[in-house]
Order: C-alpha cells, then structure tokens, then sequence
C-alpha cells in the first residue's frame, strides 16, 4: 500500500516563509516601538519629577555614610560588638512597641467592623438602591485614598498628641480598604441562596445574614488579618506626627542624631513585622487555605 505524500511547490514554500518573516519583523517593531514608547514616557516622567541622576551619584555617599553612622556606637565601635549599649532602652522601645500593635490591633478591629456594615451598600449584587450603593462607595473611597498619615495629623491637631489619633487614622483608613475589599467578595458570592430565602418572604437584613455572609466570612477573616499587618507597619509611621508608639521614639532619636539609637528601634521595629507577617500569613494558610497565603 502506498501513501500519498503531498509536497508544496517550491513557490508556495517560498511565500509562506516571506510571509513568516514580515510577521517577525512586524512583531519586532512593534516591540521595538513599545520600548522607544516606554523609554520616552519613563524619561519624561523623570524629567517631571524632577530626578536628577547627577545629583542621585553625587550625594549616594551621604546616603551610606548615614547607615555607617547609625551602625556605629558613641564608643566609635560597630553596633553588634556591644548589643547591651546598643539596645540599651530596650524596656521603653518594647513597651513603646506594645502601643503600636495596640493601635494597630484596635484600628483594624473598628475598620473591619464599619467595612461588615458598609459594603453589603457597596456591592452591587446586595444593595438596596443605586443612590445608597453609589454614596457608599464615595465614602470608601474618600477613607482609603486620604493618607493615613494625613487622618493622624488631623487627629493630633484635634485630640492632642498619643494613641488615639492613631487609632482613629487607622480605622478610617481600614474601614475604606476593607470595604472595598469585602464589597468585591460580595460581588462574587452565589446568588441562588438568596433568591431560595427571599422567596420565603425573608427581610433584606435576613438575607444578608444567612445567605451572603456564611459565603464570604472567611474571605472577610483573611482580609482583615492581612489588613493588620499592613497597619503596623502603617502605625509606626504615625508616630512621626505623635500619633503614638514607637515611630515618635524613632522620630525622636533621627531629630537628635542619636544614630546608635536610630537602627536599634529600626531593627526592632523590622523584627516584629517580620514576625506578624509570617504568623498571620501561616494562620491564614491554616484556617483558609493555601490561596489565603497570598
């Protein structure tokens, strides 16, 4: 038995491979012309920011000269060869650090609870009226675009200095991030149990509660554990404007030029992220899965 073996005249070879050659070349200049777009905005973007790589190179020693001075003890020996003189205030740092996770701990818990009331409004598979879903969502977004840094200036101006200003900051700034958050978790829940219970003649409100929320609790749970570690680091900031913990210790050793001081509550405060973000993520992981991880 023979096979029929069809073989293309050499003109019809040589066309389709003049026609694989102009697609490379046109997906070569394509690329071509996305790196000269790409190049192009990048440079006047820095020309707009005013980046100065003459300046970048020439004051870089400044910038290694600070970390050589923040690593070295009045002794003029390195940090590490004296850890007692180094992390001398270890007692008040430690304390210091406890209000920030306080402030963190307490802001994240008013946000998450404002956000579980908020974005069923928001979502817009769950709320009531376009004109309440619309104004819910102005708010949220006013709460997360304003700075948290921004809400604790305004705070320490209003209350004084401490705590609570911070603790205020982050919760407003949480409950718009975690609104939105949960809003998208809501948007994604399956509808059908809500369609089976209102059809019973169920309330809005009862609703929400056993058909919506048993779906999307532990998407709720695993926000707001990553929204913590986010706001303690966000909380040590703070403390640049007073809004407590240990950021207004830091500020206070950089104004003084207490360089020894400076790294060892930076190295604290670098430890302890390091921590919760390794502990929240492994209970995220245990409670929710390995998706919840990232």
């Amino acid at each position: 038995m023979t096979t029929a073996v069809s073989i293309l005249p050499e003109q019809q070879l040589a066309a389709l491979n003049a026609a694989y050659r102009q697609a490379v070349s046109r997906r070569r200049l394509r690329l071509l012309l996305g790196a000269g777009v790409f190049a192009a905005a990048l440079a006047l973007a820095a020309i707009g920011a005013e980046v100065n790589l003459r300046t970048l190179f020439t004051y870089f020693g400044n910038f290694v000269s600070y970390f050589d001075r923040i690593l070295t003890l009045d002794s003029s020996q390195r940090v590490w060869t004296d850890v007692g003189e180094w992390f001398w205030g270890w007692r008040k740092w430690l304390k210091m650090l406890g209000e920030t996770l306080l402030i963190s701990y307490v802001g994240t818990l008013i946000g998450a609870t404002f956000a579980f009331a908020l974005n069923f409004f928001a979502a817009e598979n769950t709320s009531p009226a376009p004109w309440l879903r619309f104004t819910v969502r102005r708010l949220l977004e006013f709460a997360r675009t304003v700075p948290g840094i921004v809400f604790a200036l305004v705070f320490v101006i209003a209350f004084g200095l401490g705590p609570m200003a911070g603790v205020l900051a982050i919760a407003i700034h949480s409950t718009g991030a975690l609104g939105k958050l949960f809003s998208e978790i809501v948007e994604n829940a399956d509808m059908k149990p809500v369609e089976g219970i209102r059809s019973t003649g169920a309330s809005w409100l009862s609703c929400m509660r056993f058909a919506i929320v048993p779906q999307v609790t532990a998407g709720y749970a695993s926000y707001a554990l990553l929204r913590f570690e986010i706001n303690v680091r966000e909380a040590s900031v703070m403390g640049f404007v007073g809004a407590g913990g240990i950021g207004q210790e830091l500020v206070v050793a950089i104004r003084k030029f207490y360089y020894s001081d400076v790294s060892a509550i930076l190295l604290t405060i670098i430890v302890t992220v390091f921590i919760i973000d390794i502990t929240t993520g492994w209970l995220r992981g245990r409670l929710f899965g390995k998706e919840a991880r990232t």
